[in-house]
This record gives C-alpha cells, sequence and structure tokens, in this order.
C-alpha cells in the first residue's frame, strides 16, 4: 500500500551543515561570535515556537505517454520532469506539500518592522532550511517504504524549478486538494505560497531500480542531505554550489579625504532615515564599498541580500553601482545601476524571473529613482515600504533602492562628522 500520512509535529533538527550552505558560509567555517548568537537564537525560536508540517499522498492515475506529463488528468508544462519520468518508466506519483508554518514568517516580520535585521536574516534563513529539512524527511520516508517494495523514488521536483512554470502552483496545489487537506495554504499570483516558507512538489517512483541507478541524476540519495539513511543508494555529493563566502563581502568605507579642515556639507546631518540607526552602521560596514576618484567623484557598490518569495525563500544577492560628483557638487547621482551579484544564483528562483526574465531583467535595468539629483533627496524621497526580499514587482525594488541610498549617505555624513571633529 503506497503510503499517505500528514504529519503535525516532524522533526526539525537542521543539520549545521545546510543551515551554514544557506547562510552563505563555507563548509569548514566555524561560525563563532555574534553570528553564533544569531543562528542558536534562531533555531530555538523555531523549536519552541514553529508548527511544521507534512503531507503526502499518491496520486490516482500518472500518464506520461504522448510526450506530455498528466497527474490525475491534470496536464503540467514541465518537459524536463516528463523526460525525467519517461526515461525511469514511473509508474506513479506522489504529491506532497510541506511548510514550516506562518509563525516563522510573522515572527520574521515583526523583526524587520522592529528594525532587528540581523535577527530577521536568520530566522528567514532557517525557516528555508526548514523547508528543506521537512522535503527530505518526506523523501526518505518514501524511500524506506519503496525499499520494501523493490521500487525506487525519483527526486522531488516543484514548480518554479528549471524548466516548470511556477503558473504550475495552481494547478498543484488543486490537484493535492482534490483529496481532503488538512492545511491552510494559498498560492497568490505570482505563484508565491502563503505561508511563504512552504513547498509543494512530486515525487515519481518507478519499479526500474537498476534503470535508475544508470541514469543521472535521477537517484535522490545524491542530493539528499540526510546521511543517515539506511537506505542510501550513492553518497552524499550535489549540494547545490555554495554562495559566496561572505567574509568577502566585508569592505570597509574608504576616508573620503585626509585633510582636517572643517567643512560645509551638502548633506544633511540631521536628517532622518527611514533605516534603523543600527542597520545602516551594520550595512554601511559589511556591505558598502566607497572609493573617491582623482577628480574627488565617488565609486560607490552595495550589495543588498535577501531572499526569494517563493522557492523556499532562497538567498540572493544584488549589487548596487553608483558614480557620484564630488562633495563640493553636492554628491550629484551621475550613474546607477542594479544586477545580480557575481556568481549569484537565487535571482533566477525568484517567481517573476522564472514567469519573463527578459522583462524583469529591463525593468531592474530602466530603473535609476533620483538619477541627476543630489543624494541628499533621499531623506525627501516618499517611496512605498515594501520590505519583501525579492524584485519582482516595482514597488519592492524602489525600496531597496531607497535603503542603498540611505546607507551611502549615511556613511558619508558619519565620514564628514569623523574629519570634523579631527
Amino acid at each position: 500500500m503506497m503510503p499517505e500520512f500528514h504529519d503535525t509535529k516532524p522533526e526539525t533538527n537542521v543539520q549545521e551543515a545546510e543551515y551554514k550552505r544557506l547562510l552563505g558560509y563555507p563548509r569548514h567555517y566555524e561560525i563563532t561570535g555574534r553570528s553564533r548568537e544569531l543562528a542558536d537564537w534562531a533555531r530555538q525560536w523555531y523549536a519552541e515556537n514553529g508548527k511544521p508540517w507534512i503531507y503526502v499522498r499518491q496520486a490516482d492515475q500518472l500518464d506520461i505517454l504522448n510526450a506530455r506529463l498528466s497527474i490525475n488528468g491534470v496536464v503540467f508544462s514541465s518537459t524536463r520532469l516528463h523526460e525525467q519520468w519517461y526515461k525511469a518508466q514511473a509508474h506513479t506519483a506522489i504529491l506532497a506539500a510541506v511548510s514550516a508554518g506562518k509563525e516563522c514568517e510573522e515572527k520574521a516580520r515583526q523583526l524587520w518592522l522592529e528594525e532587528k535585521p540581523d535577527e530577521y536574516f536568520f530566522l528567514e534563513i532557517y525557516g528555508s532550511a526548514v523547508v528543506e529539512h521537512l522535503i527530505t524527511n518526506a523523501g526518505a520516508r518514501l524511500c524506506a517504504w519503496a525499499e520494501q517494495q523493490g521500487m525506487a523514488i525519483l527526486p522531488h521536483y516543484s514548480p518554479g524549478y528549471p524548466e516548470w512554470d511556477i503558473a504550475d502552483q495552481r494547478n498543484l496545489l488543486d490537484l493535492i486538494r482534490q483529496k481532503e487537506f488538512p492545511e491552510e495554504i494559498h498560492v497568490l499570483e505570482t505563484g508565491m505560497l502563503r505561508p511563504k516558507k512552504s513547498l509543494l512538489a512530486v515525487f515519481g517512483v518507478t519499479p526500474h531500480v537498476n534503470r535508475v541507478r544508470s541514469l543521472r541524476g535521477l537517484v535522490p540519495c545524491e542530493s539528499c542531505s540526510m546521511l543517515s539513511c539506511q537506505y542510501r543508494r550513492m553518497p552524499y555529493g550535489r549540494a547545490r554550489k555554495h554562495m559566496e563566502d561572505v567574509s568577502q563581502l566585508q569592505a570597509s568605507v574608504d576616508r573620503i579625504s585626509n585633510g582636517t579642515a572643517r567643512i560645509k556639507s551638502a548633506l544633511d546631518h540631521h536628517g532622518k532615515y527611514s533605516i534603523s540607526v543600527r542597520a545602516l552602521q551594520k550595512w554601511s560596514q559589511e556591505r558598502l564599498h566607497l572609493n573617491v576618484l582623482a577628480d574627488r567623484s565617488v565609486q560607490v557598490r552595495f550589495r543588498y541580500a535577501g531572499t526569494t518569495c517563493c522557492n523556499e525563500g532562497r538567498p540572493l544577492e544584488y549589487d548596487y553601482h553608483l558614480k557620484l560628483a564630488s562633495a563640493t557638487e553636492g554628491y550629484r547621482i551621475i550613474e546607477m545601476s542594479c544586477a545580480p551579484a557575481p556568481g549569484d544564483n537565487g535571482h533566477a528562483h525568484m517567481c517573476e524571473y522564472i514567469r519573463n526574465s527578459e522583462e524583469l531583467e529591463r525593468a531592474i535595468a530602466d530603473e535609476k529613482p533620483l538619477l541627476g539629483c543630489s543624494l541628499n533627496e533621499v531623506l525627501h524621497w516618499n517611496r512605498q515600504f515594501s520590505p519583501s526580499g525579492c524584485y519582482c514587482d516595482a514597488a519592492s525594488r524602489e525600496h531597496k533602492w531607497g535603503m542603498a541610498l540611505e546607507v551611502i549617505h549615511y556613511a558619508l555624513v558619519q565620514d564628514e562628522k569623523r574629519r570634523n571633529a579631527v
């Protein structure tokens, strides 16, 4: 009998290596100090407050003939998934939904509003790690069942993964709901799930175990991090590529001038920022690099680190590059651009990128707010508060530009204050 289960108290002890991977640390890096404190805090908070769940059941019908993938009569658009299941001669499908629960998302939103960006980031990432752990947990249970039946479970796949349109998210949820579904989960127009830290997926099942072993990429053990699994056929060796070592992102703000004379600033030293001073201090030290050129103009790079709003909240990084005129010209914004940071893969998992990557890239490239204006204008810029981690809508992109410009303004003001204090 094919397994069907609804687990409202699954084990969520995320492995340290997986947590570090999502945080962006190298495999052998030892988390210490403030980062260690935050990582442990997020883990403990979730253990005490999180309400994860797993739901799994078998589909009634699978059709992979006629060059299409149909589950219970619902046709899905993923050519890659169809090709994989066809090669493995899958004969049935298992539907799965997992979630870290709404509590994690609500707490993270509260932390952001309380101007606690560090706690927000670590809890966001831990929530994503829980989702990965839950789908791995579900896969391990299915593998245990399949082993006893002389069958094999194929790796899970989800809308929003390569070559599967995020728009199929709604069809998959409707399919899961064809039978009584006890949990509260919704699909927004963008394909994003609510609660955000959730995942819908399908597993293929095949009786042709030897055939699967000969097909590269179809043995789930290769990408399954559950190292203690007694049914493992191959070693774990295909974790997603590490993000850039965050220690390389910690750039200091260069001194703007070596002079000691007090100057009359074009920047408002008493202006009110929309971001907390604590966050401005941290980001100006860790994410910002300023370089003064021979003509006293300033080259700027600010690195934004966030997560996608769907697809398990995958980390992403964008670089903001600007050129400012000299201080005597009021730090007028001469050039500005925004693009994914070198080596970043997370941006490709944003729902709008999956839907139409060219259109999203063009929108991001064309948006240059305050170009030609003095940097001081950011303090008077009336923009919508939209702290979403992704770049899918104009309001969230505008919010991030405002954040980058405020960090730059703050850093320059602090430098002027230091010089005037000499």
